[in-house]
């Protein structure tokens, strides 16, 4: 399916609505889509979107308002691990684009690095780095494929979303966020690497999905919720039913800081 193709199902559904903003959640934050008031479409009726096959995630998207903001949230991804494919992502960006959104908030869970991000914590993410060296660019034809990445995380966004932190009481402590592909966990040797090259928590998504919206022109910014340290770094039993019982930790506090940078648009 064409992303022409998408919106037409989309609105035809919504009535034509246009959105400002995109918000792609993360294992275990799917809930977050019932706090939008609007239409909420299956990926099933979307052929093309991500089928979101990893438990912990909602196939659905929902278009509407959210704190009075047109939104369109995605209650799951596609992710590298489960085809090989960096670009998994790349129809419902270019979707997202096409309703009218110029910005991206990501989400996600992650293993934390830092003592001061334990589990149930956030991270607001300032950069990334990709470990993996997969790009979602790769094969596109046109020079639009060397995207500068510098800022992909937007300074402005990353000064609001800790605004919106500082007053809801809450910390946000940024940092950098490194890209493995998974599906299995890092071994505490590549843990220990990345930490030497200047990551702070580790995951297995988002970073194939910044540099997709950069192509789109979509202005980004991303928070981790930590769900687990990193391997080595606890005596954590870490896996994915782990990661799924400890997001609400974190959630609850993202959907405050989220709720309240919104009231701020």
């Amino acid at each position: 399916m064409s992303a022409a193709e998408a919106l037409a199902i989309i609105n035809a559904r919504t009535g034509g609505a246009k959105v400002r903003l995109g918000l792609i959640l993360g294992s275990g934050l799917g809930h977050l889509t019932e706090a939008v008031q609007g239409v909420a479409i299956d990926y099933d009726d979307l052929p093309g979107f991500p089928h979101a096959g990893v438990s912990g995630h909602t196939r659905k998207l929902v278009v509407g308002t959210l704190e009075g903001v047109p939104v369109a949230v995605f209650g799951g991804r596609a992710h590298y691990y489960e085809e090989g494919r960096a670009d998994a992502m790349r129809l419902p960006i270019e979707v997202l684009k096409g309703l009218g959104a110029d910005t991206l908030i990501l989400t996600n869970a992650a293993g934390s690095f830092l003592p001061e991000n334990p589990p149930g914590a956030l991270m607001l993410i300032a950069d990334h780095i990709n470990y993996s060296g997969r790009s979602p660019l790769i094969g596109e034809p046109t020079d639009a494929r060397f995207v500068n990445l510098t800022n992909a995380y937007d300074p402005a966004i990353r000064a609001g979303l800790k605004a919106a932190a500082k007053a809801e009481d809450l910390p946000l402590n940024e940092g950098v966020y490194a890209w493995y592909s998974g599906p299995n966990f890092e071994t505490p040797a590549e843990i220990r690497m990345l930490k030497l090259l200047g990551a702070d928590a580790v995951g297995m998504s988002t970073v194939p999905e910044v540099i997709l919206a950069r192509f789109y022109g979509l202005t980004c910014g991303a928070v981790s919720v930590i769900t687990n340290m990193a391997a080595g770094m606890s005596d954590e039993n870490i896996s994915h039913e782990h990661t799924k019982a400890s997001a609400p930790m974190g959630a609850a506090k993202l959907e405050r800081i989220l709720r309240r940078w919104l009231r701020t648009l």
